[in-house]
């Protein structure tokens, strides 16, 4: 690729910013627990073949990481994200194989125009940036120029060959019309529920039952990953406690910052504007005239500012009576500013006009130009003299906590006692325990949690303006749990189980009843002493009122007005419902929504399309022998993310 650049480029360091990161970020070399760069067989490190090219365990492990971090999926998820992860990278690369296989070609100025427009600070005005800031930038992540490049090629391969098979899609008139139809038609129903939550405290459990139900389960409990780990604790309030600035500092910084306290000639106003701007010119005189009279009724003994909230036409001064607080020369327009600076203290001023109207203004106080003395100014320079101190030393002790746990990390104890700092032993903690000196934060547990033992935090910074440092102890990892450890989900899950039979045999029970009273959905309510519930009117996007969301009950849009559906499981509760009303879309409306719905529809088949194409090429490859999936290490990576 370079070849393209060379004849018009001089090399120039420069900042490769955020380069193509979402594409490169697969290519990182991140290492999850349990997997050591150095151990196990090659063949032991592979997902996966394409085409002859491995797709390493750990080019999975690291998009694993990275999508998990950028959309803030909790880690407990990952067991159920990576097989998909997995899934779509194998996709990706066995349909970029494909494409060359179809003689699509990626040339060396496609790569480098498509890789400059992504990121035009590789050359800017057309000019190269070098091979030296673009191969070191790649060397921080982990990657070379030609690896880099290569899963730019199949990222573009891939695109080439998706854009064929999206080509031509088309959306009918008629379609159109029916999506609207789908979105807009709405039912309203009557409904019987069973709901297990209700039924749940009607279950009763035996020890039996719930050892029984450990011994045949055994394999599905385990305790959580704990670790015991040192805390060390720096609080602003308690190093600020200690720093004290002496008053030749601060007579210092006053001298030094003179100008900082030199306040200008200001008036403290309030004013009533009658507003003119953008009003017709013929209601002018009107507004001058009710000036004139707020004026008079002021000069009698009227309440300036009552008749300010009433009348004036500014509402941010109106709601305080017309209080404009202090003002400066600068900051009014010129009548206003000259008639300001010219009134007395509580003195009244005529109908004053100005662009934006006719004012009746008072000054309240005025005070002339004047350097705040020392003694005025000294505890706000205190203040801040000291935050940057306590700051400063903040940083320094988090620093060299840090610094000496890493040469002796079992002292911790000692290290924050020879430096002031708060000090908690945790013991035995899991990730989401709330712990001394920081509480559950989420940040100082994904530090703690990818340490081995012996290491050492980066200073996290808390709420309340802390910083805490922490050195991991002890790793208690993930065991086979014992009974006491797991009773008490084996009893919620067990009561839960339960009470789904209970309300499936009152649901079996209505269902015959309602069989027996021909569909009549009262009498067999009647006949259990059961109530009859209505929801309001809904649309199949949104929710069924007393039931939950419409698309788990979307045959009633398919019965006519008094059929009766069910059972219908829905949010774990069993529903029988009768089609109330049905209100038909107001098609008017169709011509607003029209695009919407065409863009909708074509993202739809697009991506049905798109989907259909990955799933035919990857089983083609396979049973062609192209692409081979070593089951092994993909379910010991998943199952690594279990533990």
């Amino acid at each position: 690729m370079f070849n393209l650049f060379r004849s018009r480029a001089k090399a120039m360091r420069y900042l490769l910013g955020a380069m193509l990161l979402m594409i490169a970020l697969s290519m990182v070399v991140t290492l999850i627990p349990g997997f050591g760069s150095g151990g196990g067989n090659q063949s032991d490190q592979i997902i996966a073949e394409i085409g002859g090219e491995p797709l390493l365990l750990r080019e999975v492990a690291s998009t694993v990481r990275s999508q998990m971090k950028s959309n803030n999926i909790p880690t407990e998820m990952a067991q159920h994200y990576a097989p998909i992860i997995i899934n779509q990278m194998i996709a990706d690369r066995a349909v970029a194989y494909q494409a060359t296989r179809m003689g699509f070609e990626i040339t060396e100025a496609d790569l480098a125009n498509s890789i400059v427009s992504m990121v035009p600070a590789l050359a800017p005005e057309g000019k190269f940036v070098g091979k030296d800031s673009y191969e070191q930038y790649l060397r921080q992540m982990g990657v070379t120029i030609p690896e880099f490049e290569s899963t730019v090629r199949k990222q573009m391969l891939l695109v080439k060959l998706q854009n064929l098979v999206l080509e031509g899609i088309l959306v009918s008139a008629s379609e159109v019309e029916a999506e609207f139809r789908r979105k807009n038609e709405k039912a309203k129903v009557d409904y019987v529920g069973f709901a297990p939550a209700e039924l749940k405290s009607q279950v009763k459990l035996t020890p039996q039952e719930i050892q029984e139900f450990f011994t045949k389960n055994r394999t599905m409990f385990q305790t959580i990953e704990k670790r015991s780990f040192d805390v060390l604790a720096i609080d602003e309030i308690k190093v600020g406690e200690s720093i004290q600035v002496p008053e030749t500092d601060l007579r210092q910084a006053y001298e030094a910052a003179k100008d900082r306290f030199r306040i200008p000639e200001r008036v403290r106003v309030r004013h009533i504007l009658l507003k003119t701007q953008d009003k017709p010119k013929e209601e002018k005189p009107k507004m001058k005239t009710k000036a004139e009279a707020l004026l008079k009724q002021i000069r009698a003994g009227g309440d300036f500012a009552e008749l300010a909230k009433k009348n004036s036409d500014d509402p941010g001064s109106a709601i305080k009576g017309g209080d404009l607080d202090w003002v400066v020369r600068g900051q009014m327009t010129k009548n206003f500013e000259e008639t300001t600076f010219s009134l007395k203290p509580k003195e009244i001023s005529g109908v004053v006009e100005t662009e934006y109207g006719f004012h009746i203004l008072q000054v309240m106080e005025k005070e002339g130009a004047r350097l705040r003395p020392f003694d005025e100014v000294k505890a706000e320079l205190a203040g801040e003299r000291k935050r940057q101190a306590v700051y400063d030393r903040i940083q320094t002790l988090a620093d060299q906590a840090r610094a000496e746990l890493v040469k002796t990390p079992l002292e911790g104890e000692k290290i924050a006692q020879r430096l002031g700092l708060a000090f908690a032993r945790v013991e035995s903690a899991g990730r989401a325990d709330p712990i001394p000196q920081v509480g559950v934060n989420n940040g100082f547990a994904d530090e703690v949690f990818s340490l081995a033992k012996g290491g050492v935090t980066n200073p996290v910074q808390l709420p309340g303006n802390k910083l805490v440092v922490a050195t991991v102890r002890e790793i208690f990892p993930p065991k086979p749990a014992e009974l006491k450890d797991a009773e008490a989900q084996i009893r919620d899950q067990l009561s839960e189980t339960n009470a789904f039979k209970l309300a499936k045999d009152r649901a079996d029970e209505f269902a015959a009843k309602l069989k027996a009273m021909n569909n009549d959905l009262n009498k067999a309510a009647q006949a259990m002493k059961l109530t009859v519930k209505s929801t309001e009117e809904f649309n199949r996007e949104g929710d069924a009122k007393g039931i939950g969301p419409a698309a788990a009950i979307e045959q009633v849009f398919k019965e006519p007005v008094g059929a009766v559906a069910g059972p219908l499981t829905v949010q774990g509760s069993i529903f029988f419902c009768r089609v109330a009303a049905k209100v038909e879309p107001d098609l008017s409306k169709l011509p607003s929504e029209r695009d919407s719905i065409v863009s909708n529809l074509k993202s739809r088949k697009s991506r049905d399309r798109k989907e259909l194409m990955e799933d035919g090429i990857v089983t083609k490859l396979i049973e062609a022998g192209k692409v081979t999936i070593n089951d092994a290490t993909v379910k010991r990576l998943i199952a690594s993310y279990r533990g």
